[in-house]
């Protein structure tokens, strides 16, 4: 067999999978008005079920917290029968599936949000990078500093989207703490300036995660459905950390007794301005199944897995473009390319539209 490690199986707690070829998280902005799923998504997502698991797609868990205008939500009985066509559909092919839960913090923009002022740890914006609005792509604005007194509305949307995730017919939930969006603005430094119990010292900074992910326990209280995904370096959204290997391999040690499926890791910085080795430290200090994710060649995901580094391998853009990527791997099959251009454009063209292997 090609790739015997990488396509062998792996259980979360009670749940079998069939291989350790995740599908990553992937924003593709194709939800219909008010943030509702649809038939379109169901399709994409059934025809990649041969994923060991698929992670779905970055999701909000409140009103007011979008980020791409047609991302999807998880905070309305519209939104979970939504999903509930593309889990039925998942597990109608055999395969698993975890939502991403998700509160975009700094990233939204009022124009997306009825005028709302996003929220922040602090009051710093975005400055590398333009969000694209209904209309055009802008600035972004400066955040409201959220107060201590109004994170509990926080905590309890994620919560209530964790339960909303388990009406829909989910295997699990994935909490969101990567990428410059609310949670990971908390724990990292460049993004929290603020003192008192959430901002300061790294058990400070990471106390609303640790949080979230005790709430979101109580209504996945089995081993092995809860996930979450960090991104030490990443510095998209205008992240940085001064000292990223001594934050998450804190963080890491911390995550022990939460009892978390998995813990889903970025390597890398794909804006390319920070670089350190951070899996290796957040190995060590991490005893559960470890996930790794950025830029990965099956013949790297092999060998890693082999060699124990890694537990599994959450693949971005290759399952966006392949949607048997398994199969491809087992065949060492050539891989279609990705178009870009239709990665957020919305419609079935460069979504659907990817062929599998003859």
């Amino acid at each position: 067999m090609s790739y015997p490690n990488l396509l062998s199986k792996i259980h979360l707690g009670h749940t079998e999978l069939a291989n350790r070829i995740w599908m990553a998280p992937l924003t593709r902005a194709r939800a219909v008005q008010d943030h509702v799923p649809n038939a379109l998504m169901a399709e994409y997502y059934g025809q990649r079920a041969s994923a060991g698991l698929i992670i779905a797609e970055a999701t909000a868990v409140m009103e007011g917290c979008s980020a791409f205008w047609t991302e999807p939500g998880i905070f309305s009985q519209a939104q979970v029968e939504g999903w509930k066509l593309v889990t039925n559909n998942v597990h109608k092919n055999g395969g698993k599936i975890f939502l991403q839960i998700w509160h975009g913090g700094r990233a939204c923009h009022p124009l997306m949000n009825h005028g709302k002022q996003p929220i922040a740890p602090s009051a710093i914006p975005i400055t590398n990078s333009q969000i694209r609005t209904p209309t055009e792509k802008v600035n972004h604005v400066t955040p409201k500093e959220i107060l201590d007194s109004e994170i509990p509305t926080i905590i309890e949307g994620f919560r209530k989207g964790a339960e909303n995730a388990k009406a829909a017919g989910f295997d699990g939930v994935e909490v969101h703490g990567a990428n410059g969006y609310l949670l990971d603005e908390f724990l990292r430094d460049g993004s929290n300036k603020r003192t008192g119990p959430y901002g300061g010292t790294v058990a400070h900074r990471a106390r609303l995660l640790f949080e979230v992910l005790e709430a979101v326990r109580t209504v996945w209280t089995e081993e092995g459905q809860v996930g979450l995904r960090l991104s030490p370096l990443n510095s998209y959204n205008s992240m940085i950390d001064s000292d990223p290997i001594a934050t998450y391999s804190w963080i890491a040690q911390k995550l022990n007794d939460h009892h978390l499926a998995y813990l889903h890791v970025m390597r890398a910085d794909f804006m390319g301005v920070q670089k350190a080795d951070v899996l290796p430290p957040i190995r060590e200090a991490y005893k559960g199944i470890l996930v790794g994710n950025t830029g990965y060649t099956a013949e790297e995901a092999e060998a890693c897995i082999a060699s124990k580094q890694l537990d599994a391998v959450a693949f971005g853009v290759p399952f966006l473009a392949n949607p048997d990527l398994p199969n491809r791997f087992a065949k060492k099959a050539e891989l279609n390319p990705p178009r870009p251009e239709f990665f957020y454009v919305g419609g079935a063209q460069g979504y659907t539209d990817y062929p599998a292997w003859a």
